[in-house]
C-alpha cells in the first residue's frame, strides 16, 4: 500500500465504498449476523484499505481475497461470525494470532479496549502497521513471531482468535487464556476445517464446535 493509496478517501467515508459497506452489512444481516456492535464497526471500517491495490473494486464482495504470500483477507461473513462468537464472552484484552492484512485487528480494536496481534511473515506485518497508524488505530500492539507461540508476556487474554488452521488447538495458546477466556480458531485439514470455540473453565476446557470453515494453515516460525 503506498502513500497515495493511504491518501484517498482519508477517513474511509467516500460516498461510494460507504455505500458499498452498507450493502455488505445488510448482506451479514440476512446471513444471520446479529450483534450491533459488529455490524456497526464493519460498517465503518474501510476494507478497500486492506486488500491489495487492483482488488479495491472486490473489497465488499463476500468472498476472501489474496493478499500476497499465500495469504489472504477472510471473507467478511467469517469475519463477522468470528468477531461475533468471540465478543460473546465480552473480552478486554483479546490475542489475534494472524496479522495478516490487519483487517481483523482493526475491526476487534472498534469493539474491545486492548488488541494483541502476532504475525509470522514480516512484510505482511509491516504493511498492515502502516494501514493501523493511517486509520489512527492506537489500541492494538503487534509482534513478529511465530503465531503458534502467543505472546506469554502478555498474557492472560480474555480472548485469542486464530485467523489460520491447524491439525489440533495449540496449548501453548490454551495456556495464555485466562480463568473463563475464549479461544475461537479453525481446527482441521485443508480438505476438512471447522470452527471451534473453547472456555477455559475450573475444570479444564470447555469446547463447542460450529460451522465448516476454510483458512490457510497455521505454520511455524517466522519469514
Amino acid at each position: 500500500m503506498n502513500r497515495s493509496t493511504l491518501r484517498r478517501d482519508a477517513a474511509g467515508l467516500g460516498m461510494t465504498s460507504q455505500r458499498a459497506r452498507d450493502r455488505l452489512v445488510e448482506r451479514l444481516r440476512v446471513l444471520g449476523i446479529e450483534h450491533r456492535g459488529v455490524l456497526e464497526a464493519m460498517r465503518q471500517l474501510p476494507r478497500h484499505w486492506f486488500v491489495d491495490e487492483g482488488l479495491e473494486s472486490r473489497a465488499y464482495e463476500d468472498s476472501a481475497l489474496p493478499i500476497g504470500l499465500g495469504q489472504t483477507i477472510s471473507q467478511p461473513y467469517i469475519v463477522a461470525r468470528m468477531t461475533e462468537l468471540l465478543l460473546a464472552s465480552q473480552p478486554k484484552k483479546v490475542l489475534e494470532i494472524g496479522t495478516g492484512s490487519g483487517y481483523q485487528a482493526a475491526l476487534l480494536a472498534l469493539l474491545v479496549e486492548q488488541v494483541f496481534s502476532v504475525e509470522r511473515i514480516d512484510s505482511l506485518l509491516r504493511n498492515a502497521r502502516r494501514r493501523l497508524r493511517a486509520l489512527k488505530i492506537e489500541n492494538v500492539r503487534t509482534r513478529h513471531r511465530d503465531g503458534r507461540l502467543g505472546w506469554a508476556e502478555e498474557a492472560p487474554f480474555d480472548a485469542i482468535i486464530v485467523t489460520a488452521a491447524g491439525a489440533v488447538i495449540e496449548p501453548s495458546l490454551l495456556a495464555q487464556l485466562a480463568p473463563d477466556g475464549v479461544l475461537l480458531a479453525p481446527v482441521g485439514s485443508a480438505s476438512e476445517q471447522r470452527l471451534i470455540r473453547v472456555q477455559r473453565t475450573l475444570s479444564g476446557f470447555q469446547e463447542q464446535v460450529f460451522e465448516a470453515v476454510v483458512f490457510v494453515p497455521l505454520l511455524g516460525g517466522t519469514l
